[in-house]
């Protein structure tokens, strides 16, 4: 399982941006931990004019806001996305194919 660190705060307009770019890549492989930083004066000093920071269990961070292009990569060099033309996230592709049928998707 790979965790990633949300270093965030109450009211973060950002962080709720970012957040929600990232819910397509959480499952059972990928779980958020949101840290909130106003408890902790240190963390305050370290991310308070930085947030959004995410972070990899390896302790490398993305500190871009909700760029999505710029997500898109950070996530893309740890397997969890790929970059598109539109600068969109799309979730990296699963072990099992998917199909389109009448619409709707379904496991191939």
């Amino acid at each position: 399982m790979m965790l990633l660190r949300l270093y965030t705060t109450l009211g973060c307009h950002l962080c709720e941006q970012l957040e929600a770019r990232l819910m397509p890549f959480l499952n059972e492989n990928v779980r958020l931990e949101r840290i909130e930083i106003a408890e902790d004066d240190r963390l305050v000093a370290r991310y308070g004019e930085r947030i959004p920071v995410l972070q990899d269990e390896a302790g490398a961070e993305f500190a871009q806001g909700a760029d999505g292009k710029a997500l898109a990569e950070w996530l893309a060099q740890r397997g969890l996305a790929v970059a598109t033309d539109d600068a969109t996230l799309r979730a990296a592709p699963r072990s099992a194919p998917s199909l389109k049928r009448g619409g709707r998707r379904v496991l191939g």
